[in-house]
């Protein structure tokens, strides 16, 4: 062999102007973007789905069953309907009972809490009622018609959207 050093050109770059680098920091760079994102949307779109009382709304069941059946045995039914944010509802028994001067109707939204409403509805004679929505409402919803005592409850799902009125009957 021979004493003189072998005669290789290497061509040497800046570390960024390999691929390799941009390529194996690409992955752990995405994650990050991804999970400042996923912060981002969890601040920002707090929807309040857990409710704070859930043992106490557990042993309220037996309470709101003897309110769903009571209902039944009055024979009491409902329609409502909605004009902008008019509510008229239309309240109506098998039995011979006094209709009572006012009921509740509470809106749920099945995802926001913080979108729930009670509206108060004012009897105006034969069986109708009527009240005003404190927001302007769309889409589906969780609907509890209740008198303002809580002997009785009717409740149901309404889509806000469609313009049929939403019937009301004493759930089993």
């Amino acid at each position: 062999m021979s004493d003189k050093p072998m005669n290789v050109k290497t061509l040497s770059q800046p570390w960024y102007k390999e691929p390799w680098p941009w390529m194996l920091m690409a992955g752990p760079g995405l994650v990050i973007i991804a999970g400042v994102v996923t912060l981002w949307l969890a601040i920002s779109s707090f929807d309040g789905v857990v409710e704070d009382d859930y043992y106490k709304q557990g042993l309220a069941v037996n309470q709101r069953i003897h309110r769903d059946k009571a209902a039944q045995e009055l024979g009491l039914q409902a329609q409502i309907l909605r004009s902008g944010k008019e509510i008229r509802v239309f309240l109506s028994a098998a039995s011979a009972m006094p209709m009572p001067e006012q009921l509740v109707l509470r809106l749920s939204h099945p995802t926001r809490g913080g979108m729930d409403q009670t509206i108060q509805l004012t009897n105006a004679g034969q069986g109708f009622y009527s009240g005003t929505l404190e927001n302007e409402v769309g889409g589906r919803w969780h609907v509890f018609l209740e008198d303002q005592e809580l002997t009785w409850r009717l409740l149901g799902d309404w889509q806000l959207n469609a313009d049929a009125p939403l019937q009301l009957l004493p759930h089993h």
